[in-house]
């Protein structure tokens, strides 16, 4: 089973935060990896690969040009998570039973030709927020909220009050 990410788009100046945090939370939930097109961004990646490696786990993050190639490559199901989808409650059961997914969240506005290419346009809801959220939310309801469990140099020792890292 593989769970990939595809954020379409990415700006430097406007996106830096949101596409390393999409990479972040799809890496902490679960997901293999994100690709991410539009601007090639070699700080995000850094940092992305700088956290797998302190915090663990085989997370991967690759930049193409172009989203087609990608999709067109891609042999499981897709889902493209957007305002204006199905609520996504209705389509988890189908979606859960895919073995290979690629979720699709965009950056600005996203071709209509990405919109017929997917086996599934979601929404989480059908109000304007972010594609961290939504991302967050599909990966949680996909594997059920059972997430892996890391082994690297760094680690969280979980407390009530004050935060507490210690080296693995």
């Amino acid at each position: 089973m593989s769970v990939w990410i595809l954020r379409l788009s990415h700006r430097i100046r406007r996106d830096k935060r949101i596409s390393t945090h999409c990479a972040l939370v799809a890496r902490a939930l679960g997901a293999e990896g994100l690709i991410y097109t539009g601007e090639k961004d070699e700080a995000m990646e850094d940092s992305v690969r700088k956290v797998a490696k302190n915090w663990g786990g085989r997370f991967r993050i690759k930049h193409e040009k172009k989203w087609q190639p990608v999709l067109n490559k891609w042999k499981g199901k897709t889902v493209h998570l957007t305002v204006y989808g199905i609520p996504y409650e209705k389509a988890m059961a189908k979606v859960r039973k895919a073995k290979d997914l690629l979720v699709v969240i965009g950056g600005e506005k996203v071709p209509i030709d990405v919109y017929k290419q997917m086996d599934w346009n979601l929404s989480v809801t059908t109000q304007p927020h972010s594609e961290v959220a939504s991302l967050a939310l599909i990966l949680d309801r996909y594997f059920k909220g059972k997430f892996p469990k890391f082994k690297g140099k760094l680690k969280v020792v979980p407390q009530e009050c004050g935060k507490k890292v210690i080296k693995a």
